[in-house]
């Protein structure tokens, strides 16, 4: 039997929802495609590559607002880039784990030319743009990871909710935490960080 790389890809992310990335082997792939594992190999070298191709799919299927529309300030822009890379990675098990690591796959590089544009002719300079894309991207993934791990197994929370009842402080911190939940504090880290570039492109304009 012929296979294709989108047919390994397709597979892969198919088992990966199934069973996660650590569950997630070429041996259950060539199984389940009906083939040897040798010929996935032929499109794959090992399984980062194919880990590479899986995150380029699952961004291609369900990232979509990955460049700024007509009219849409730089801000508006990031935070949409955000929330949709965000429900990107939380539409497949393990999404966060399958994208740290990856580099851009080339046929992006329209798309990242656009995101600069728009925050360069908003006064940044490109090297500022760029950090400031991968810092939002990074900090999406760091909370999507933190996401998907809490839900896969919750951490036992009464015993440090009991300890942490002698610092008055920390006590009502952890229980505005508690009471907030991921996506809240998802928002609020990112306004911060939306804070933080709108401070650098001041500096930067600055005489």
């Amino acid at each position: 039997m012929k296979i294709d790389r989108d047919q390994i890809v397709d597979t892969a992310l198919t088992i990966l929802n199934e069973v996660g990335i650590d569950g997630l082997s070429t041996r259950q792939i060539a199984q389940r495609l009906g083939v040897q594992q040798p010929a996935l190999y032929w499109h794959f070298k090992g399984k980062r590559a194919l880990l590479a191709a899986m995150n380029t799919e699952m961004l291609k299927r369900s990232h979509t607002r990955r460049t700024p529309l007509a009219g849409e300030t730089w801000q508006e822009f990031l935070r949409a880039n955000a929330h949709s890379f965000r429900s990107a990675l939380l539409a497949w098990r393990d999404g966060a784990r399958v994208h740290a690591g990856t580099e851009a796959d080339p046929s992006d590089l329209d798309t990242i030319e656009a995101q600069l544009d728009c925050l360069c002719k908003a006064g940044f300079a490109p090297g500022q743009a760029l950090e400031t894309l991968i810092a939002i991207g990074r900090y999406v993934v760091g909370c999507v990871l933190e996401e998907q791990a809490d839900a896969a197994d919750p951490p036992e929370r009464s015993n440090l909710d009991t300890a942490a009842e002698s610092h008055p402080n920390l006590a009502q911190a952890i229980a505005h935490y508690r009471a907030s939940g991921h996506e809240a504090f998802f928002e609020a880290g990112l306004e911060l960080l939306i804070g933080g570039a709108e401070a650098t492109r001041r500096q930067l304009k600055a005489p």
